[in-house]
C-alpha cells in the first residue's frame, strides 16, 4: 500500500501540485507571490510593452535597499490587447519573507510599441519614466506566512497610450490598477508517533490530490490549497494504523491546523 501511494504522490507531483516535505522546513516565515498581467481592451489593433523585471519593495521609507528582485521573470514583449476581457498572463513568481509590503515595480525595456486600426507598421512608444528607476506601483499589504498571492496588474490600454500632439507619434504613460489577492491557504499538523512518517494526501470535494510526508518530528505541512473542504489520508506500514480525517476546511488567507493525529 506504501508503495502505491509513493507512486501516486510522485504522480501528484509531476503534474505541478505544490506539496511539502523534510526539506520544506526552510520555507517556515514565507510567502509565495505571483504578478499576473491583464488589460482593459484599448481601440488599438497591437500595444506591445516590454517588460524586463518585476520587484517589489519591503521597506516604508523607500529607499533603494528595500527591493527583492522577483527571481522567476518571463522578460519580454507583450501585446496587453493578448490579454483583455478577464485573460491574464504570468510575469514573475518568488517565495518572499512573509511581512509587509509596500510598493511594486516594473521595469521596462525599450521595445515598446503601437499599431494602430488599419496600419500595418509599428510605430514606437516612448517611456521616459519607466526605462531608468522603473514603474513604481503602491501595494501596501502585508504578506502572512505560508499564504500564496496573486498580484494582478490591470493595465489600461487606452488611457497609457498618449498622442505627443500632431506629431503621430505617441508616448506610453502607464496606467496600472493594482490588485492583490490571497488565493490559497494550507493544511498543517502533527502526527504521533513521529516513527509513523506517514505519507498525506489532500483530496478536494472535486477529486484533486495534494500530497507530502511528515518531517522526523511528526510535523506536516500541505500548501497552496484553495478554499473548500478537503479530506486528509494518512498511510503507514505496521504496526502503525492508515487514517482518513473528513471534512478539513481551508480558506484562501491562512493555513488551517488540524488537531494531532494518532496513527497507533
Amino acid at each position: 500500500m506504501k508503495k502505491q501511494l509513493v507512486a501516486a504522490l510522485f504522480l501528484v507531483g509531476a503534474l505541478g501540485f505544490s506539496a511539502c516535505s523534510d526539506d520544506d522546513k526552510e520555507t517556515t516565515g514565507t510567502s509565495r507571490m505571483e504578478v499576473r498581467l491583464t488589460d482593459a481592451p484599448g481601440d488599438y489593433d497591437e500595444v506591445n510593452v516590454d517588460i524586463r523585471s518585476v520587484q517589489i519593495h519591503r521597506d516604508a521609507t523607500g529607499d533603494e535597499s528595500g527591493w527583492i528582485t522577483l527571481d522567476n521573470i518571463k522578460p519580454g514583449v507583450y501585446n496587453l490587447l493578448d490579454f483583455a476581457n478577464g485573460r491574464d498572463t504570468l510575469l514573475a513568481s518568488a517565495t518572499l519573507p512573509a511581512g509587509a509590503i509596500t510598493q511594486i515595480r516594473l521595469v521596462l525595456g525599450n521595445n515598446n510599441s503601437l499599431k494602430l486600426k488599419g496600419e500595418n507598421t509599428l510605430r514606437s512608444l516612448t517611456t521616459p519614466s519607466g526605462q531608468t528607476s522603473g514603474l513604481k506601483l503602491a501595494l501596501n499589504t502585508t504578506l502572512e506566512e505560508d499564504v500564496t498571492y496573486v498580484v494582478l496588474l490591470d493595465f489600461d490600454a487606452a488611457k497609457s497610450v498618449v498622442p505627443r500632439g500632431n506629431s503621430g507619434e505617441y508616448n506610453l504613460k502607464p496606467v496600472i490598477r493594482t490588485i492583490t489577492q490571497a488565493v490559497a491557504g494550507g493544511i498543517k499538523g502533527t502526527v504521533t508517533p513521529a516513527a509513523a512518517k506517514p505519507g498525506i494526501l489532500v483530496i478536494s470535494a472535486a477529486g484533486d490530490s495534494v500530497g507530502g510526508f511528515a518531517d522526523d518530528a511528526g510535523r506536516f505541512l500541505i500548501k497552496g490549497l484553495r478554499a473548500g473542504t478537503y479530506k486528509v489520508q494518512f498511510t503507514t506500514t505496521e504496526p502503525y494504523k492508515n487514517k482518513e480525517v473528513a471534512n478539513v476546511v481551508v480558506t484562501n488567507d491562512q493555513i488551517t491546523e488540524m488537531p494531532v493525529t494518532d496513527l497507533n
